[in-house]
C-alpha cells in the first residue's frame, strides 16, 4: 500500500523514495532526507519570519532546500564552506574569518564529522554568534561512544569519527545551553525517521544503532545550542 507523506520543504505530497539502502528517505521533487526535514520543522518552530528578517546568518555547506528557504527569510544571509565554490566565504571552519559576535544564527548540519578539531570548530561558532545567538548543528550519531579516526573514512564519506552519544556533551562544554529535539518532537507525516535495510543491520551481532526504536526504525536529534 502506498504511504503518502509531507515534505514541509517543497510542499510534496506522497511517496518518498529509498536512498543509499534506506526506505521513505527522499524527496523525489527537492530531493530534501530525513534530517533535512526534521531540521526544517525545528526552525519553523524555533524561528518565525518575523524574527528571521531581523537576524544575520551564516550557513555552512548549504543543502539546496536549506539554502532557498533561509535566504527568503533571513535578514541578512551568508554561506560557507573549504571547498564548495558556490558560497560567499570559502573559509575553514576551524579558523574563521569573522569578528566576534558577527551572526546571530550559525548553522552547520552533518558538518563537524569532518573537521579535525571539531572542539577549536566549536569555539569559533561560538565566538561569531551575538549574545543569545542559536547554532544548530546535527551531526550524524551511530554509535554509544564518539570514536576518533586515523585518518578520513572514504567508506564514510571521509568523516573523521563516527559521533556516538556522548558527542554533544562536547557542546555543553562550548554553549550555555543545548536543547535535544527528536524525531519524535515532529509531524511524523514528514518522515523525519531513518529506516534500514536489513542488510545494513547486525541482529544480535556487534552493531546496534544507539537510537533503534522498532522495525529498524531510528530516531534522529536536532540539538539547538545557545550562546
Amino acid at each position: 500500500m502506498e504511504k503518502i507523506y509531507h515534505c514541509p520543504l517543497c510542499d510534496y505530497h506522497g511517496e518518498l523514495i529509498s536512498f543509499r539502502g534506506r526506505s521513505y528517505a527522499q524527496c523525489p521533487r527537492c530531493l530534501s532526507l530525513e534530517r533535512h526535514r526534521l531540521q526544517f520543522s525545528v526552525l519553523q518552530k524555533l524561528l518565525n519570519k518575523e524574527i528571521m528578517q531581523r537576524m544575520s546568518a551564516l550557513h555552512f555547506a548549504p543543502e539546496p532546500g536549506m539554502r532557498v528557504f533561509f535566504d527568503e527569510h533571513f535578514g541578512s544571509y551568508k554561506t560557507a564552506d573549504l571547498t564548495m565554490g558556490d558560497v560567499d566565504y570559502q573559509v575553514d571552519i576551524q579558523s574563521l574569518p569573522f569578528p566576534d559576535g558577527q551572526f546571530d544564527f550559525v548553522f552547520a548540519s552533518h558538518v563537524l564529522e569532518h573537521i579535525p578539531d571539531d572542539r577549536k570548530a566549536l569555539s569559533e561558532i561560538h565566538r561569531i554568534l551575538r549574545p543569545n545567538g542559536i547554532a544548530i548543528l546535527p551531526v550524524p550519531v551511530i554509535c554509544e561512544h564518539t570514536i576518533e579516526y586515523d585518518e578520513p573514512d572514504p567508506l564514510q564519506d571521509y568523516h573523521v569519527r563516527a559521533p556516538g552519544l556522548d558527542y554533544y556533551d562536547r557542546y555543553k562544554n562550548v554553549f550555555s545551553s543545548v536543547e535535544m529535539i527528536s524525531s519524535f518532537d515532529v509531524d511524523e507525516n514528514i518522515q523525519p525517521f531513518v529506516y534500514l535495510n536489513d542488510e545494513y543491520i547486525i541482529q544480535d551481532g556487534e552493531w546496534v544503532h544507539p537510537y533503534w526504536v522498532d522495525g529498524h526504525k531510528f530516531i534522529d536529534i536536532v540539538p539547538i545550542c545557545y550562546r
